[in-house]
């Protein structure tokens, strides 16, 4: 896990090269057909050769949960261990990877008329008086959540809505039923120590996305009827600023400036989420103005997954022999 653009597909690859792993992606934009580029999503070349699950498992005007996530990511670890491979899974979505490891209560699928309510009164009232609604019914959630993050705040309402009950309160049956408890697990981040240098190729990366063609595929993606800024697809950053580009609210170089700032905060957003982290193996992915190459990394966490006991017993001789005589 760690902030986007750290490198962490380059490095899932890397591992995947050294041991037999399965690949589970823990992204919430990647999960997405169709948003392939602003999502630095892997090539279909990288795809076909090391397969990454919950990859394209949505279309982009559809929903996707914190519960349906965990549902199949369990799927998907299972097959995964049954086939002799170890599950290794990669992104920056802190908030799957918190609920999959603690578990959370079953809570009810979304539903399509009170978000459209919620929706409707959010454009009519602003997201800041939702916000203090919620905070009036469910403080402890509310203290959570960030005044602007639109998608968690609707889902709170939600829940109340639909249930009766806080989200604060549904989730405190979820004791006891996260992985944390089933399986040998090492969980690894890979943290900037000049966070200069991540925002510099946070910038450089979201300028090739456009030479390699976001912007075409946002318009694509704006072509289409049945998808609006307000679904979780659009809200993505990069998708979000370029859908307001081609909504005539802004121009191009205005939409890839905050495109970038969004990038950056998402990535500010993630790290925060690590820095409380417990039993967190951090990997430093800079040292002295400069990132550390992928295979250095790799070398670093196969180290980890040794100690660990994770790491297949011919595998880590093998590690160990070529470490001891380069």
């Amino acid at each position: 896990m760690g902030p986007t653009a750290s490198g962490k597909t380059d490095l899932a690859i890397a591992l995947a090269e050294q041991f037999p792993v399965g690949i589970i992606s823990v992204d919430s934009a990647q999960i997405f057909r169709e948003l392939d580029i602003g999502s630095a999503k892997p090539d279909i070349e990288t795809l076909a050769k090391y397969p990454h699950k919950l990859i394209n498992i949505r279309e982009p005007s559809e929903a996707y949960s914190v519960g349906e996530f965990i549902r199949d990511a369990k799927e998907e670890m299972v097959s995964i261990t049954n086939a002799g491979r170890v599950p290794l899974l990669v992104g920056g979505t802190m908030l799957y990877f918190k609920k999959l490891l603690e578990g959370m209560a079953e809570l009810p699928p979304a539903d399509a008329e009170i978000r459209k309510s919620i929706l409707k009164r959010a454009d009519d009232e602003g997201w800041p008086v939702l916000f203090d609604e919620l905070r009036r019914h469910d403080p402890q959630t509310a203290s959570k959540i960030h005044p602007n993050h639109s998608q968690r705040i609707q889902r709170a309402l939600e829940v109340l809505y639909i249930t009766g009950e806080t989200l604060s309160d549904q989730q405190s049956k979820s004791q006891g039923n996260g992985i944390v408890h089933e399986y040998n697990i090492a969980q690894i981040a890979l943290i900037p120590q000049d966070r200069r240098l991540l925002h510099s190729r946070i910038e450089e990366r979201f300028h090739q996305m456009i030479i390699d063609g976001f912007v075409d595929e946002v318009q694509l993606l704006h072509f289409k009827d049945d998808l609006t800024e307000d679904l979780p697809a659009m809200r993505s950053a990069g998708y979000r600023q370029l859908w307001q580009y081609f909504d005539g609210d802004i121009c191009l170089e205005e939409a890839i400036n905050k495109g970038i700032f969004a990038t950056r905060q998402l990535a500010k957003r993630q790290l925060t989420w690590l820095r409380g982290w417990s039993d967190l193996n951090e990997i430093y992915i800079d040292h002295k103005n400069k990132f550390i190459d992928t295979q250095n990394l790799c070398d670093q966490v196969l180290k980890i997954l040794e100690y660990s006991s994770i790491l297949p017993t011919q595998v880590g001789i093998s590690y160990l022999s070529s470490e001891r005589n380069p």
